[in-house]
């Protein structure tokens, strides 16, 4: 269960550092238009608390590619320089925070994962939606997309079990030298390398 003060202080952070990250986002905006044209942001239904769907908004990295035949190329050959630059930075992830001040999203918890692994789960495993998705967690400070989802989701269990005011602000000071060396990213990282547990299944 969310400690009282968990919404005050994402609201608080987010908007005590909306004067400089507002600028950076509406640069990256202006940047994705010119290099990837519309849409600027990419739109998808995730899982976000007790399983509720919401939209999640990032900035939109891949191109529509598609082979001869008219099918989209794979998410490798899609990705583009600029998008690998902002995933590797995390400049994608800015307009998560949207979802943060709409309180679908919190600045700490288990990342939100796809909606087709919901019902491959274990019970214990879904408690991952007993707390708010974030934008960073435990898993992310902790090896991010090098480690397989089995660790992913026991870090996630180890989050919603501990989480408190303190253990937050944590994750986010050890979250900003992740970012700035880019460790853990994988761009265009095929998910089944770490899927050790058969959650991802590609559609037929």
């Amino acid at each position: 269960m969310a400690y009282p003060l968990k919404r005050p202080l994402d609201l608080a952070l987010t908007l005590a550092a909306a004067p400089l990250l507002l600028p950076i986002g509406l640069g990256v905006a202006l940047l994705v238009r010119r290099k990837l044209g519309s849409p600027v942001l990419f739109r998808q239904t995730r899982p976000g608390l007790h399983g509720r769907l919401f939209t999640m908004l990032k900035f939109r990295t891949m191109t529509d590619a598609r082979s001869a035949d008219g099918l989209l190329l794979s998410d490798a050959e899609r990705l583009t320089p600029l998008g690998r630059f902002l995933r590797a930075t995390s400049l994608d992830e800015l307009p998560g925070l949207i979802n943060v001040l709409k309180g679908e999203m919190s600045l700490v918890g288990p990342r939100p994962l796809l909606v087709q692994y919901l019902d491959r789960y274990t019970p214990e495993q879904a408690r991952r939606h007993e707390a708010l998705p974030g934008l960073t967690g435990w898993a992310q400070v902790n090896g991010r997309q090098d480690i397989p989802f089995s660790h992913r989701l026991e870090l996630d269990l180890e989050y919603v079990k501990r989480q408190s005011i303190g253990f937050d602000l944590k994750i986010l000071a050890l979250t900003l030298p992740k970012v700035f060396g880019a460790a853990g990213v994988r761009s265009g990282q095929n998910v089944r390398e770490v899927d050790d547990l058969g959650l991802h299944q590609d559609p037929s």
